[in-house]
């Protein structure tokens, strides 16, 4: 094998990897929301942990972070809650973080 080769497969390791942390990282971010936000809604226990997988399966409706906020946005406007779309947002980045420190 060539040295050409050796760095092409740790190329491809290194993004298959950092694919998965990014995958893993966003799944942890949309359970936490869903538990940010069943708590704003004033579930608890099992409720707020069914509301936490309705929140990770509404990331699978189309690529990027839209689906995920529509899904909370829509569940705030229904129970009449005052949560900015900038505040939405905002919290959806700082879980992004916290969920990506978490699996480091």
């Amino acid at each position: 094998m060539t040295q050409f080769e050796d760095r092409e497969r740790a190329f491809e390791a290194r993004f298959a990897h950092d694919e998965e942390l990014r995958f893993k990282s966003l799944a942890r971010r949309n359970k936490l929301l869903g538990q940010w936000a069943a708590e704003k809604l004033g579930r608890s226990g099992e409720a707020a942990d069914a509301y936490a997988k309705e929140v990770i399966r509404s990331d699978f409706a189309e690529p990027g972070d839209e689906d995920v906020f529509r899904k909370v946005r829509g569940d705030f406007n229904e129970a009449g809650l005052e949560v900015s779309d900038a505040e939405l947002r905002l919290k959806m980045r700082e879980l992004l973080v916290e969920a990506a420190e978490q699996l480091s």
